[in-house]
């Protein structure tokens, strides 16, 4: 009776469902250790349990098949019936044989079971006896017969490891902390597996980068040794209906380029220099919109890859740029409020101490009360640089020939303080308005304005000024980002026109300086918004062949120097202290700038003139004398000669009184006399007739 109560209690905590279950929970758990563990890696503490649980497990097999058998020969008696499941049995022993041949790893991960089966085996009752484990297997195999894999033999070896993890149970922890242990030794290993990976990924890179270099070497190659086909004339003549697209266009660009660069290896054959560089330009005339002589223009200034960066330098936009006005505000305060409405700027640049570059706003850089109140004035970085050269001192006596709209005249009135004379001089009124507004919006006090013609200005107030400066009307080919217009506009006659303008300009202001100012004055800067040579160069050396004056250092240290040769023209060397700024290497406006010293009044081509004049006259002097001389002498000549009788030959001055000037004779025709009648008078002849000579 109790061991049926026993099998009962025993079945009623294992039915088939929990079993199930624990089963399905134990083999995940035992797949997963086994899984995580490193295979032929067994610890000491697993092959001792190992061994303890064959051990118990035979112990136990042997109590229970006693008992079986003694409970079956009595229920066998009672109810004459004979279990089958007893007859398809196999023995204990041979079942445990069975199980010790298993898969060790298997064994092993069954045997240590997780902390939910240990508690699942803790709420089984302890007094399971062999009986109700027979009974056990007996039922879970007929309820699992139908899956595979799961047999009356699966739960007879099965049964054993399910003793035997209750009766280590004590174990547990050390297994479980050397399964910890695997683990983390499993954690090790994938740590390394993630430093491998990556270094497989890195040298997946690098292959990948010896694969473009040798690929990228591959397309030099090619691109150096073929021969680029430069297209006829025929068939330009077959695309001029056809609108050839940008990228075609920069592509041929690049190709001539590339060719110019290696003309010898790279040309095509019975092709000169002159047909590439013709094509270039106008490709590159139809790319950008240039007039053609203009694109020529600037092919002959710089090379063929330097003037397409020129071009496209000239295509964006230049920075915007604010000068702080000192005489209101400090920079550091200017930028602080700016920053506080939105505005991202930078400092200039280390040139400048007073200048802003903005690159991005919230508001209008020109509305708002920093610019209203005159705290700052809205100029390029460019302009700022005949100002810097010229550096005026306070007190000095300044003119600004070009004064409009009042940008470079407000910033020499900053740099003199207040202090001193300005004279802010342009030829049209309604210009100087606006050179007015700003000069009252900036609190400058020193300027006067007035309208004058600067040709007639030598000659209006000679001597009159410290320091001069000539911002000369130009043909803007420095500024074309912001007047696209200039593109198609300006030809090479309308630079020609600019560049007589500025050479009377230059003159008229060279003589309006003193030179023997007491402030060590008698300089003066000129400046033009273009690239030109003929604007720049050509007009400051015919001014230093016109005037007595000098090209000195402009104390700018950036800038290219200005050029002293031009295709067949050469210049003075001191031209290449002069500064030239481009678009494409400052970031800056084209601009152009040369500070001169005046030395005297002397006029070079006049005094030429004079010197030329009185050689001549000394010339003819000389040559009358020598002609007086040589007279004088002839005639000395003939009057020495003796007279007949002896007689002394008389003084020169009896000859000339005695002998009568000869009249140079005229040739003439000969005249007939007609005779003529006389013409009867009555009056008497008072007349004495003449005695007729007789020889008597």
């Amino acid at each position: 009776m109790g061991r049926s109560l026993r099998s009962g209690r025993v079945m009623k905590s294992l039915s088939p469902p929990n079993k199930r279950a624990g089963r399905a929970d134990t083999g995940r758990r035992a797949a997963a250790k086994s899984s995580k563990q490193p295979p032929k890696k067994t610890s000491v503490s697993v092959r001792k349990a190992k061994k303890e649980v064959e051990s118990s497990s035979e112990s136990e097999e042997a109590d229970d098949h006693e008992e079986s058998s003694v409970s079956s020969d009595s229920e066998s008696g009672d109810s004459g019936e004979e279990p089958e499941h007893d007859t398809r049995r196999q023995p204990p022993n041979q079942a445990d044989e069975d199980s010790s041949d298993g898969s060790d790893n298997d064994e092993v991960a069954k045997a240590a079971p997780s902390p939910l089966k240990k508690s699942a085996a803790g709420n089984e009752s302890s007094e399971d006896s062999s009986d109700g484990s027979d009974d056990e297997g007996h039922d879970d195999g007929n309820q699992n017969g139908n899956k595979q894999g799961f047999t009356d033999e699966n739960a007879d070896w099965l049964k054993p490891k399910k003793k035997a993890s209750l009766l280590d149970s004590d174990d547990d922890g050390d297994d479980d902390d050397e399964f910890d242990v695997a683990a983390g030794g499993d954690r090790s290993s994938d740590d390394e597996m993630e430093v491998e990976r990556e270094s497989r990924l890195i040298d997946e890179e690098m292959e990948a980068e010896k694969e473009e270099a040798r690929l990228e070497l591959r397309r030099t190659i090619t691109q150096n040794t073929e021969v680029f086909h430069l297209p006829t004339a025929e068939e330009l003549e077959d695309d001029e209906d056809r609108v050839v697209p940008p990228s075609e266009l920069r592509a041929r660009i690049e190709e001539i380029l590339s060719v110019l660069a290696d003309f010898k290896n790279r040309r095509e054959a019975g092709r000169s220099r002159s047909e590439y560089v013709e094509r270039l330009a106008a490709d590159m005339a139809e790319l950008f919109g240039y007039l053609q002589e203009l694109v020529d223009y600037f092919l002959s200034m710089f090379g063929p890859s330097e003037c397409l960066e020129f071009l496209e330098a000239s295509e964006k936009s230049r920075p915007l740029v604010v000068r702080v006005n000192t005489l209101k505000a400090r920079r550091k305060d200017l930028a602080a409020a700016l920053m506080k409405r939105g505005v991202r700027l930078d400092p200039l640049a280390p040139w400048s101490k007073v200048g802003l570059k903005i690159y991005e706003s919230t508001v209008p850089i020109g509305a708002t009360p920093e610019y209203l109140a005159g705290h700052y004035m809205l100029q390029s970085a460019a302009s700022m640089c005949p100002v810097m050269a010229l550096a005026p001192q306070p007190g000095d006596r300044v003119m600004d020939m070009s004064a409009a709209p009042g940008g470079k005249t407000s910033y020499i009135a900053q740099l003199m303080r207040n202090k001193g004379v300005v004279i802010a001089n342009d030829l049209k009124p309604e210009r100087q308005k606006a050179t007015v507004a700003n000069l009252h919006r900036l609190g400058v006090r020193n300027v006067v304005t007035c309208c004058y013609d600067g040709r007639k200005l030598g000659s209006q107030m000679r001597n009159s000024f410290d320091r001069i400066l000539l911002d000369a009307p130009c043909s803007g080919l420095g500024v074309i980002s912001r007047d696209p217009s200039v593109k198609i506009q300006r030809t090479i006659p309308d630079v020609k026109r600019c560049a007589h303008l500025q050479k009377e300009l230059l003159v008229a202001a060279i003589d309006s300086l003193n030179h023997k100012s007491k402030k060590g004055g008698g300089f003066m800067v000129y400046s033009t918004c273009s690239v030109a040579i003929a604007e720049n160069e050509e007009v400051v050396n015919y001014l230093l062949s016109k005037r007595d004056v000098k090209i000195v250092e402009t104390g700018l240290d950036f800038g290219k120097p200005g050029f002293t040769r031009f295709e067949h023209k050469r210049f003075h060397p001191s031209l290449a202290l002069t500064r030239r700024f481009y678009p494409h290497v400052n970031n800056m406006d084209g601009f152009y700038v040369a500070k001169i010293q005046k030395l005297s009044d002397k006029r070079k081509g006049e005094e030429e003139k004079k010197t030329a004049a009185a050689e001549g006259e000394k010339i003819e002097d000389s040559a009358q004398t020598d002609a007086d001389k040589g007279s004088n002498k002839y005639d000395n000549k003939s009057k020495k000669k003796k007279g007949k009788g002896g007689k002394k030959r008389r003084d020169n001055s009896e000859d000339k009184a005695a002998v009568p000037e000869k009249r140079p004779k005229i040739s003439a025709p000969p005249t007939v006399q007609v005779p003529s009648k006389k013409k009867s008078t009555n009056a008497k002849m008072t007349k004495p007739r003449r005695m007729k000579n007789t020889g008597m």
